[in-house]
């Protein structure tokens, strides 16, 4: 069953309900501080709710049941991995930031090594973001090209400029509790749907046995070891998600400013580290929720080629756009159209927490000393740097219109080559006291530059495709090498 009258009406009347339930929330708006952090005053459930909306609601919902059609549920591994990731986090980092009290991810690197590689850190948080949450946007626009006919660079405008109205309007705090209702709203989607396909097999449990099991649609733990090679370029492994979920947890959770602004907007330390911990837990329960609806979906289609699948006269081109097409083609009217303005408002809310972190490093590691001589303006500027990050970021979602990789790995090995340097340098602060500015610099760069090679050599065949789940791991061990080895030609 396609879009109904009905279906149509309730994706626009929950869009603007959304976004003006966001703008009511976020109250009187003095300063930065409430613009940006929320005043301090977030309690930690919300704070925790808002970070697994904020990782998981676009790649989630679309990429993720897509990357389990064709492969399995193998990718859990690397959830437990996060969950390991976020207590080291939380008793390691968090301590750290409340101490110092700091407005961003990357104050505590201006403090420790001084103001230029906090603006470094800043400026390749900033760039690499605008990639990764342009697969982000891309991706949300999948199932409005389905229901509307329209082409994705309409589809991604729409998306976009509804997102920056009211993320631009509210601060951190609508986007906080907005992100606190879609979470609800999207997983009772996503339960629903798991009923329906079951639902609609012919013989039941018996039909998930006799294909999905068989052909291993529904295995967790990956123990092979086939060659080294293929240890580190296969399929995800329980050691790779494990040790590389950690380290990747560790990195987008303790140095990404994105999730970072969330934890800095609790009351103090032990509220935050309840968020950062929790949030793993949901994390873990919703992946497996989005891994089912894919094996499910295996079976439902007989294991069926995507690339042989439609929707109307359209061919899949992809695999995140199986989900959505059993969204439009069976969920009953009304429930197809709470489903999909569930996942269009959890994924909008998604980017206006990318809007809003864009322009709080922006705002404060950037411009801060400037913006301070022009009193009474702090709003305005950070206003002013959400309204451009947004409009950068839907020029980039642009980009990735032909892109045929699954988007979660896609966006999470771009998010991975800042991510491993990043979480370098961080320990290198904490572990190295004798280092200094010019060993987190060159450390730091070393640890791009390769990650970078190691992302674009196998685009050209020059070499295979690193697992994403070794690219944060191998990016801090070559940063902590580095700075080892810089740190021992010391200049006087």
């Amino acid at each position: 069953m396609y879009f109904t009258t009905i279906d149509y009406f309730i994706v626009f009347v929950y869009l603007i309900g959304i976004a003006v339930f966001g703008i009511l929330s976020s109250g009187k708006q003095r300063n930065t501080k409430d613009y940006f952090l929320g005043s301090k005053k977030i309690p930690w459930w919300a704070v925790c709710f808002s970070i697994v909306a904020t990782e998981t609601s676009t790649l989630t919902f679309i990429s993720i049941p897509g990357l389990a059609y064709i492969t399995n549920l193998g990718f859990l591994q690397l959830a437990f991995g996060y969950i390991i990731g976020r207590i080291i986090i939380a008793y390691i980092f968090i301590p750290k930031y409340y101490k110092g009290d700091f407005e961003t991810a990357y104050h505590f690197l201006g403090n420790r090594f001084g103001e230029p590689m906090r603006k470094y850190a800043s400026v390749t948080f900033i760039i690499l973001r605008i990639f990764a949450d342009g697969v982000r946007l891309f991706t949300t626009a999948i199932p409005v090209k389905f229901i509307t006919g329209w082409s994705y660079f309409e589809c991604i405008l729409l998306i976009g400029a509804i997102t920056l109205i009211y993320s631009y309007i509210g601060g951190v705090k609508a986007v906080i509790w907005t992100d606190v209702l879609q979470m609800f709203i999207y997983t009772f989607a996503a339960i629903a749907s798991i009923y329906l396909i079951y639902q609609m097999l012919p013989n039941g449990f018996q039909d998930v046995i006799s294909l999905g099991w068989e052909k291993g649609k529904f295995k967790i733990v990956d123990l092979e070891f086939k060659s080294f090679r293929e240890f580190f370029t296969g399929p995800y492994n329980l050691i790779g998600g494990l040790v590389g979920g950690a380290f990747l947890s560790m990195a987008s959770h303790g140095t990404d400013q994105l999730l970072v602004q969330r934890l800095l907007t609790c009351k103090n330390t032990k509220e935050s580290q309840k968020a950062v911990i929790g949030s793993g837990i949901f994390v873990l329960f919703q992946f497996a929720i989005f891994l089912f609806i894919g094996a499910l979906l295996f079976v439902l289609y007989k294991g069926q080629d995507f690339s042989t699948m439609s929707i109307g006269d359209y061919v899949l081109a992809k695999s995140d756009e199986i989900f959505p097409k059993f969204i439009i083609e069976n969920h009953p009217s009304g429930l197809s159209g709470i489903v999909v303005a569930g996942l269009l408002s959890a994924s909008m809310s998604t980017l206006a927490s990318a809007f809003n972190s864009l322009a709080s490093s922006t705002v404060f590691d950037l411009f801060k000393k400037k913006i301070q001589k022009y009193p009474g303006k702090e709003l305005l500027f950070s206003r002013i740097a959400t309204l451009f990050w947004g409009i950068v970021i839907i020029g980039t979602g642009l980009l990735f219109q032909d892109e045929k990789n699954p988007a979660v790995d896609f966006a999470l090995k771009i998010q991975s080559l800042i991510y491993g340097g990043l979480l370098g340098v961080f320990l290198m602060g904490i572990l190295y006291k004798k280092s200094k500015l010019k060993d987190a610099l060159i450390s730091y760069t070393v640890s791009i530059i390769i990650l970078v090679l190691l992302f674009i050599l196998p685009q050209f065949k020059i070499m295979p495709a690193l697992n994403l789940t070794w690219f944060t791991l191998f990016g801090v061990v070559i940063s902590l090498i580095t700075g080892y080895i810089t740190g021992l030609f010391k200049t006087k």
